[in-house]
């Protein structure tokens, strides 16, 4: 019995670590990412014409997003830093609640 609370407590230590990384990752994500284009936007060009590509940059998107571009507006990196953190927390929340359902079944 000693060894499945070992275990556990050895499972939530990596949960906890794991969150921690992923809050921290978000938190540093806008100091450390790149201004340029990223690697969708540059293979796009390469494989789609100039015109169909502004064409689909004007489209209207099929709905909105709540969080745009990763930030919140007026408020600099520190909306970005909120947006990628809640958008972190939000999809540890699913992930983890999806996982318990599965366990459950």
């Amino acid at each position: 019995m000693s060894k499945n609370i070992n275990a556990s407590s050895s499972n939530t230590k990596f949960l906890y670590a794991g969150v921690i990384i992923a809050l921290l990752l978000a938190i540093l994500s806008p100091f450390l990412a790149s201004s340029d284009p990223d690697g969708l936007e540059s293979a796009a060009e390469g494989v789609i014409n100039e015109e169909k590509l502004a064409e689909l940059e004007e489209a209207a998107p099929a709905f909105s997003s709540p969080i745009p571009d990763y930030s919140i507006e007026g408020m600099g990196k520190a909306g970005e830093v909120v947006a990628i953190v809640v958008g972190t927390l939000l999809v540890l929340a699913i992930s983890y609640g999806l996982g318990k359902i599965i366990k459950n079944k």
